[in-house]
């Protein structure tokens, strides 16, 4: 928590200070009306293409300082035409620039269309600049969405995160439109690899953090819409390596044709290495992607996207010595041998097809096809043995010397897998648009066939020594399933957006009703949602959204758990689809003298006919039933600006309470079966009908990112990126014993009766910016040279706590609680060439 302190000083500090820092000069002006000479208070005067300036006061006048330069400045007021001019900024001189607006005679050029949702509650936009600049291990478009309003993460090795409350699960992802998915059985972040969605094709990603339009669905968290750039003109390119990943992109057009094709492939051992657990790590994540876009003349538009991805991840783990507990007099240390190894990985083919035909001015057409196939498979063979040892203060010695005093007998587990599933779709949907006026509507169309392939087979054996010198040997977590699944989704919406004041965009408010329809469950949902965006003047904005969200229960939660004394899984067809009633209500206000946007927004969800899961690593474990009931809530805030031109900084804080209770269960005052008599003893843990933590609860949550340019060189850019979140609730497992069998059983323990640590890093990079000549197309040829230093304060972030089997002298068994760590300080270099 001193570090974090010592962060908010920093940034206390650095914010107000960082501009004045910097090499500059000024501009100054009036802003007036060319018919007559009157003021204009209130004008916009911003540099070009980004939000760096200020407004002019009520006599019009405005004045501002900016690092020298050249640059472009834009004049706007509403009512009035934009004006631009060019001025040359040099150190210590002010530049007066007096401008002379005359008024627009188009007044109505505001037009309402069904995509204007993506200005609304819970709505943030990311752009490929943004995704390039932040330090990261990998470069990976996902994790750019980790500082984002609403968005809490705490892993550096997923690019999985949490929005508002809800699972990594609870999240869609488009690219273009087209649904892609995440690996469906990792265990750990190490073994995920690369995101679907390469940053380097990308024109630009916009996050629904509640309040998403009909025709995404009906997820409870988040939708994330990545747009491709159409490829156009002189072939551009891009081209970058570190000492984790490179990757290439390239793409053109000529005539009526564009063409891009990107590759990336990512093999971070050194990043992994770092870690506690040492031994021979051999990722290898590779993928590679294109698109094609033809002009069929007319206005008709032929697109198709293809994706082939292929990770692997293979460790033979040998040692792991990790020290916990509390300093100096409860120091305990966990000491592991491994032999063996695993063997993880998943292979990703996706290609779609979208035909846009507009048959008049105000009508379009949309069709799609696309399929997409995932193989995944992990094979693991791992026995470790593992000794723990007091650490004692020797007498005499340095306070940060210790003993190392052996405790307890070695207890060695033998953990094997040999898992894999399989998950197809086939696709085909309809969307159509009619713009009429202050009006837009849209119908749409989805029908979606699903198999489901799954092959279970894993086990793990105890053994340890007996105060009578014999070994004990039992086995637990044995687990077995093979199934084919097929399913159909059919899915059916309409929503019509309508401008509701005689001021052309000013309150835009937008309806939508879906049905959706999943045949192995026998399920039909209704979904209705209302979002509105009021412009109240031309610095404060007002959203709202109102929506139901159903979410089918897939593959995951189709999975229960086997029944008491048994081993096989099966699948559970009687599930209902959870849903959340989703209320957002946001407010957007612009400081015009310092170029800053403040933006806050309150939600509240109430969740029904939820599945619980509990979340151990990345792995999301589900129960199979519909057992709780629960809701989220909060707050989250932003303040955007940009500290030098085309440079944005921000920071976001979140305060989130999310909770849930479990349900009753059938026979829990007398039961009468074992199933029964398990479904008691769960929900006792699960806090007897009283509101527990969900996993996800984390109360408070702070992400940061900066930039900035050195001062006198604008070639040098800084970068930073830090987060924060507070303690997550986790379960740890418990041992029963048959009293008449001795037979050992392995069950959670109470619901989130322990707190993991809070989850706190601090990233920075420093880019060069050289040109060393001309590109294909003549455009300068640009060399990006990076230097990043990752997690700076060295942070031993924990993600889970590893519960190890071990007897007490009386011969009871108990579980010993040791962390896994993240990755410590890691620096990286990364060169790009851009033409």
């Amino acid at each position: 928590m001193s570090r974090l302190f010592a962060l908010a000083a920093l940034l206390a500090a650095f914010f107000p200070a960082a501009v004045s820092a910097q090499v500059q000069g000024t501009i100054a002006g009036v802003v007036t009306q060319e018919a007559g000479g009157e003021p204009v208070p209130g004008a916009n005067v911003l540099v070009e293409g980004t939000n760096f300036g200020t407004a002019a006061d009520l006599d019009g006048a405005f004045s501002f300082r900016i690092p020298e330069g050249r640059y472009v400045l834009v004049v706007s007021a509403v009512g009035f035409a934009s004006a631009r001019d060019t001025l040359r900024v040099r150190k210590g001189q002010t530049v007066a620039l007096n401008v002379a607006l005359a008024l627009d005679d188009d007044l109505g050029s505001v037009e309402v269309t069904a995509d204007r949702a993506t200005i609304g509650a819970g709505v943030s936009s990311i752009t490929p600049a943004d995704i390039r600049a932040m330090p990261t291990p990998v470069a990976d478009a996902l994790r750019a969405v980790k500082v984002q309003l609403g968005v809490t993460s705490n892993n550096e090795l997923s690019n999985a995160y949490s929005v508002r409350g809800g699972s990594t699960n609870e999240n869609q992802f488009f690219i273009d439109g087209f649904e892609i998915y995440r690996p469906i059985r990792t265990q750990q972040g190490e073994q995920e690899g690369l995101g679907l969605v390469n940053g380097d094709l990308a024109e630009g990603l916009t996050l629904y953090a509640g309040g998403f339009p009909v025709r995404y669905g009906g997820k409870l968290a988040s939708v994330l819409d990545v747009t491709y750039a159409r490829p156009t003109g002189a072939i551009v390119g891009t081209a970058y390596a570190s000492t984790l990943d490179g990757g290439a992109a390239i793409q053109g057009g000529a005539g009526p044709l564009g063409v891009a094709v990107a590759s990336r492939i990512s093999r971070p051992q050194s990043f992994l290495g770092g870690q506690e657990l040492k031994g021979d790590y051999d990722p290898d994540f590779r993928d590679v992607q294109g698109l094609a876009d033809l002009d069929l003349g007319g206005g008709h538009r032929l697109r198709a996207i293809g994706l082939a991805a292929r990770h692997r991840f293979r460790f033979k783990p040998q040692s792991r010595v990790t020290t916990f507990g509390i300093f100096p007099d409860l120091v305990r240390t966990a000491s592991f041998e491994f032999r063996g190894s695993e063997n993880d990985g998943y292979d990703v083919l996706f290609g779609g097809l979208r035909l846009e035909t507009p048959l008049a001015q105000s009508l379009r057409l949309e069709h799609s096809l696309s399929a997409y196939d995932t193989e995944e498979f992990e094979t693991s063979d791992i026995s470790s043995t593992v000794q723990y040892s007091n650490r004692v203060r020797r007498p005499g010695a340095p306070p940060t010397e210790f003993d190392n005093i052996p405790t307890g007998t070695p207890v060695t587990q033998a953990d094997f897998a040999d898992n894999s599933v399989g998950v197809a779709t086939l696709t085909g949907g309809g969307r159509y648009r009619l713009g009429l006026g202050r009006g837009a509507s849209e119908i749409g169309w989805q029908l979606r066939s699903l198999r489901f392939t799954d092959r279970i087979n894993e086990r793990s054996l105890f053994s340890y020594p007996t105060v009578s010198n014999d070994t004990t040997e039992f086995e637990q977590g044995v687990l077995q399933a093979e199934f084919d699944t097929t399913a159909v989704q059919a899915g059916l919406w309409l929503e019509q957006a309508l401008d509701l004041l005689p001021e052309r965009g000013r309150f835009v408010a937008t309806a939508g009703v879906r049905a959706d329809y999943y045949d192995l469950t026998d399920e039909w949902t209704v979904s209705p949602r209302l979002a509105a965006v009021f412009s109240a003047s031309d610095i404060t904005t007002f959203t709202g959204s109102l929506g139901v969200y159903h979410q089918a229960p897939t593959y995951r939660e189709l999975r229960g758990e086997p029944a008491p004394g048994e081993s096989t899984i099966t699948i559970q067809t009687d599930l209902k689809s959870q849903r959340a009633d989703v209320a957002v209500l946001g407010v957007e206000h612009l400081f015009r003298q310092r170029r800053l946007t403040f933006r806050a927004e309150a939600y509240y969800k109430r969740l029904t006919n939820l599945i619980s899961y509990t979340v151990d690593n990345v792995r999301v474990g589900y129960s199979g039933e519909n057992d709780s009931e629960g809701y989220a809530g909060g707050i989250d805030m932003q303040l955007r600006g940009e500290l030098v031109p085309g440079l944005e900084s921000w920071i976001n804080y979140g305060f989130l309470l999310t909770e849930e209770r479990f349900l009753t269960p059938d026979g829990f005052e007398n039961p009468a079966s074992p199933q029964q008599r398990a479904d008691s003893l769960r929900f006792v843990r699960n806090g007897g009908g009283d509101w527990v933590r969900r996993p996800t609860d984390r109360r408070h949550n702070l992400s940061i990112f900066v930039q900035d340019r050195i001062p006198g060189d604008d070639t040098w850019s800084l970068h930073l990126r830090s987060l924060y979140g507070s303690r997550l609730p986790t379960t740890a497992p418990a041992v029963t014993i048959d009293a008449e069998t001795g037979e050992r059983t392995f069950e959670d323990g109470v619901r989130h009766a322990i707190s993991l640590p809070a989850y706190f890093r601090f990233d920075v990079g420093a880019t060069k910016r050289l040109r060393i000549g001309k590109g294909i197309s003549g455009a300068p040829l640009m060399l990006l040279a990076t230097v990043e230093i990752l997690n700076v304060f060295d942070q031993a972030n924990v993600i889970a706590n590893a519960y190890n089997l071990q007897q007490r002298p009386n011969g009871s068994n108990f579980f010993e609680a040791v962390p896994t760590r993240l990755t410590p300080r890691t620096f990286n270099v990364r060169l790009r060439v851009d033409f």
